[in-house]
């Protein structure tokens, strides 16, 4: 028996200098295989939500950049808007003026000052309209039309006579349009069916 001693003894001397088979030596890893695995799909995961969200971010923020862009260029085309809606009442009175001096200068009115004066209010006024179509701002031309009420807004029914139903038959002051966006509505008389 002290023989086995002495010989599990040796054993263990001559293991202790080989060193590699003593599980005591061996360098220890802090993870597992199976652990590193593990952590490597999460990270994965993690990049791949990571991804995502950056494209997410990046879509909403040219989204943004769109949109904003897209109300700069509204308040471009759009913010002489209410400055349109008061030089259009100017239009309607210069108008009217226009038409009123062409009744008094009728030509068994040989009033040369009347006839000249005439004359400027016509230049002044298809000026205006030009300008206006410069920047524009055009005048609706509804008569014979159907009725839209986006852009008219009706005032009176009149007869239908040679007229279809619906039909706009006159107008008592004109509508303008903005860039398509309509300024103000046209006052129209539709046609209706006569009930007798």
């Amino acid at each position: 028996s002290p023989c086995v001693f002495s010989t599990a003894a040796q054993q263990r001397s001559t293991g202790d200098e080989c060193g590699p088979e003593d599980p005591h030596d061996e360098p220890k890893h802090p993870l597992s295989d199976c652990a590193l695995e593990h952590k490597a799909v999460k990270l994965e995961e993690q990049v791949r939500d990571l991804t995502e969200r950056y494209r997410k971010a990046l879509a909403d923020s040219e989204n943004v950049r769109r949109r904003t862009q897209k109300f700069v260029e509204d308040a471009k085309l759009f913010g002489i808007q209410s400055f349109c809606r008061d030089l259009v009442e100017v239009a309607d009175i210069l108008e009217k003026t226009a038409e009123s001096a062409a009744g008094e200068a009728e030509p068994s009115n040989p009033n040369p000052t009347l006839k000249k004066i005439c004359e400027g209010l016509s230049l002044i006024e298809a000026k205006l309209q030009s300008v206006f179509a410069k920047h524009g701002l055009q005048k609706m031309n509804p008569v014979g039309g159907r009725y839209d009420p986006y852009d008219h807004e009706i005032v009176c029914h009149v007869p239908a006579e040679g007229l279809q139903p619906g039909t706009i038959a006159l107008v008592t002051q004109d509508g303008y349009k903005l860039h398509g966006r309509t300024i103000r509505h046209a006052l129209v008389g539709v046609a209706v069916e006569s009930q007798e």
